[in-house]
């Protein structure tokens, strides 16, 4: 090998010596579901070596760009997604045109089950996505004999309500302000989750996203962030707002 070598460079030499490495039957295991950032965070976590394995030969990865559609609702439901990269917004229309953004989905988390054959809300890109698509009909299958799996997906089933029934709160029961400091502590603490622990919230929602999630108007969101940074608990960054005082804003939100 030394003498085969010893005229190349030292990438030459480098990717002649990775095309000697014989195949093992583990090799598939360097593939992206292994190597997936965020696979602890997602229901892939409950997944041994060998049902990665599995899971890689149904799953397809699609990326997506801004505002591109993930899935709409009343499309029928064929598949469902595992987000690794971005950050998507999940809305409803309303029968006269008015939106409601009804969550923002992170690195990590599932998306497309569905309790009937056709999607309950649209889920779209805010900004460029990445997500694990599987076939409904391949999932089912593949969750049938692995009930460790399915107690997972269980799991996330629960985060969701609870994440809903937190939204219901939010949307009734507290004032404008409390529901923006709200907001900004709670997604500074999913952020959290995810390992993004910075001193700035990243915020790469509009503020029309923001208000049609809490249910108030742009005109509102904007205002009340103003008052917060004139206050000195936060301060308007470019992308996102840096918290100053933030056990007020935990005091407003509740927490």
């Amino acid at each position: 090998m030394t003498g085969r070598c010893s005229g190349l460079s030292s990438a030459e030499r480098a990717e002649a010596m990775i095309r000697t490495i014989a195949p093992t039957p583990n090799r598939a295991l360097s593939g992206r579901c292994s190597a997936c950032a965020v696979r602890s965070l997602s229901i892939c976590g409950a997944l041994d070596q060998a049902d990665l394995i599995e899971f890689e030969r149904i799953a397809r990865q699609v990326h997506l760009t801004h505002n591109e559609a993930i899935f709409t609702a009343g499309q029928a439901a064929t598949s469902v997604h595992n987000v690794t990269a971005g950050v998507a917004r999940l809305y409803k229309l309303l029968p006269d045109g008015r939106r409601q953004v009804i969550g923002f989905a992170l690195p990590g988390d599932f998306l497309g089950a569905m309790p009937s054959d056709r999607y309950s809300f649209s889920a779209d890109a805010i900004e460029a996505v990445s997500v694990c698509r599987l076939s409904a009909e391949s999932f089912a299958q593949f969750i049938e004999h692995r009930p460790h799996f399915l107690r997972r997906i269980n799991e996330f089933a629960a985060r969701e309500l609870m994440l809903a029934q937190e939204q219901m709160l939010l949307l009734g029961r507290r004032t404008a302000e409390e529901k923006v400091a709200a907001f900004l502590v709670g997604w500074r603490a999913r952020l959290a989750n995810i390992g993004d622990q910075q001193h700035t919230i990243a915020l790469p929602m509009s503020r029309q996203d923001i208000a049609d999630y809490l249910g108030l108007t742009i005109e509102t969101v904007s205002r009340t962030l103003t008052r917060f940074e004139r206050e000195k608990m936060l301060v308007i960054v470019s992308g996102g707002v840096r918290l100053l005082d933030a056990k007020r804003a935990e005091a407003m939100a509740g927490v």
